[in-house]
């Protein structure tokens, strides 16, 4: 861990901890009905102040709390556009997966990447501290896994970028394209390139 993430990470570590004193409260809109508040928004009265926590512009959390559920929604950091794509793609096989994940809720929150809801049926079932080591870990990992998802997928366009321009290999797929042409003379020159790199 960066010595300068260790300051953001501890101070989410202690915010979420302490948002998370969950209780079971039942809906003041519906009887025998037991939602989250901080998603259902049918009691002001119940929901807390939302506190959000940024390492910069593009790197934050948010922690909204009500009296028994609290939503995390993280921003994962993108440098570029080739992060973006990596990023969404991502978090959308996340959270294709979310029954799996428990707490991962299946549309992040409008403005952040990955969104985490938190019950006090979770904190009753699970153990709270870990739930906190849960998502300060996804934090940690995410930046890891996008780096390295991004060097893998830069030295494979040099490998495919060096194998296309080699000396012998421009020929080959030059003459290809010829015949091709030749085969169906009445192809535009956008068609019989879409064709040479669908071989």
């Amino acid at each position: 861990m960066s010595q300068s993430l260790r300051p953001y990470l501890q101070c989410v570590r202690s915010s979420l901890t302490a948002a998370l004193s969950l209780a079971n409260f039942a809906s003041q809109a519906s009887e025998r009905h037991n939602v989250p508040e901080i998603e259902a928004a049918t009691s002001p009265e119940v929901l807390l102040n939302s506190l959000t926590i940024a390492r910069n512009e593009n790197e934050k959390v948010l922690i909204e709390s009500s009296i028994n559920s609290v939503r995390v929604s993280i921003r994962i950091k993108q440098a570029d556009e080739i992060e973006h794509v990596l990023v969404h793609k991502f978090t959308r096989f996340l959270t294709q997966r979310a029954e799996s994940f428990f707490i991962l809720r299946r549309k992040p929150v409008k403005g952040y990447d990955i969104s985490f809801l938190i019950t006090n049926t979770h904190t009753e079932e699970m153990l709270k501290h870990k739930l906190v080591d849960f998502i300060i870990q996804f934090m940690e990992e995410v930046d890891k896994e996008i780096s390295e998802m991004k060097l893998f997928l830069n030295a494979r366009a040099r490998f495919v970028a060096e194998s296309f321009l080699t000396p012998n290999a421009f020929p080959v797929t030059f003459n290809a394209l010829q015949a091709h042409r030749h085969t169906d003379s009445g192809q535009t020159d956008k068609q019989a390139w879409i064709w040479l790199f669908s071989m």
